[in-house]
């Protein structure tokens, strides 16, 4: 029998007021716009984007497109390996809730959203680099992803995340600079017309590893699909406000983070290949530093093999090993 983990879930509101807590990940893009001098403006315009997104998509009884506002937590996940209270943070997602001010309620929205991953620092920004110096040609090291994948598949499973959550998560993300997307007929009222690739990217296969499957829309007044991570079936399992929920919010942080792809001046065609490159795209009037970002990346990585994989590694080794649904 596999070794049991003890699972605990805390939230942090995410508002124009919000402070990085200690141990958040600090590559979070949330957190990215959290620091500095404008760090509350940023927040600010943050969640009007969202907002005026959101109404913009859910435009039906909505005359004055003011009707609806997202309000969103923090979610991170923290896991004790060895049962004696020194829990590491797992991973961090993102829970959203609408407002209706029409009929004065609050409607659950979705749950996962961005996805942020200590252990996944460590694979792509220690384990891959390090392999990748010794090979005349890309590839990933042996069961590349299999630990960090068991280790989602666990908590989305445990108890801590069933009594908190009632659906599975679904993360949305960007496309991948590395592949072609191509254009199909299929078209949903919300997520807007499907796009489809001839090969997936490694963080489709290493999200696979997760048990999540993957689907690209581009959506409504959109200008590039996002690749929509999800275990289930996306289309019928979400209502359309969840779905319109995670599109504001993450559509967003994408145009914030990567205005070159969702921030260009014109639509992605028939047939389409994102570039960090292009130069024909607006910026967003709020403050982020993707360089930072990727620096810290490295350094995250290295304290999760400090504090994490090399203290329990054979814990985690003989856990893995045996662990199955």
């Amino acid at each position: 029998m596999s070794k049991e983990f003890t699972c605990s879930i805390k939230s942090i509101r995410f508002d124009e007021n919000y402070h990085p807590s200690d141990n958040t990940r600090l590559t979070t893009n949330f957190a990215n716009l959290a620091r500095g001098e404008s760090r509350q403006e940023n927040l600010r315009k943050t969640l009007t984007m969202i907002n005026n997104r959101f109404n913009d998509l859910a435009h039906w009884d909505n005359p004055k497109g003011d009707r609806y506002s997202v309000e969103i937590e923090i979610i991170s996940a923290d896991m004790d390996i060895e049962g004696n209270g020194n829990a590491f943070p797992v991973i961090e997602i993102l829970k959203t809730s609408i407002v209706d001010h029409k009929n004065n309620k609050r409607i659950a929205g979705m749950v996962g959203n961005s996805f942020s991953s200590y252990v996944r620092d460590y694979d792509f920004s220690v384990l891959l680099l390090e392999h990748s110096k010794n090979q005349p040609a890309f590839s990933t090291p042996n069961n590349f992803g299999d630990l960090h994948g068991k280790l989602f598949k666990y908590l989305v499973n445990s108890s801590a995340y069933k009594n908190n959550f009632d659906k599975a998560p679904v993360i949305c993300l960007s496309v991948s600079s590395s592949k072609t997307y191509h254009r199909t007929e299929n078209q949903h009222p919300i997520l807007g017309v499907e796009y489809q690739q001839d090969a997936y990217s490694l963080t489709d296969e290493y999200f696979k590893k997760m048990g999540l499957q993957v689907r690209y829309f581009m959506p409504k007044n959109s200008v590039a699909p996002l690749a929509f991570y999800f275990a289930g079936d996306l289309l019928s399992d979400y209502t359309n406000l969840e779905l319109i929920s995670t599109i504001s919010t993450m559509e967003t942080f994408q145009k914030i983070y990567r205005p070159e792809i969702y921030n260009a001046n014109s639509a992605a065609g028939k047939c389409y290949q994102p570039s960090l490159k292009y130069q024909d795209y607006s910026l967003t009037q709020i403050v982020y530093d993707r360089e930072e970002r990727s620096q810290l990346a490295v350094k995250q990585g290295k304290f999760t093999e400090e504090q994490f994989v090399k203290p329990y590694k054979s814990i985690l080794e003989q856990w893995a090993a045996n662990y199955a649904l």
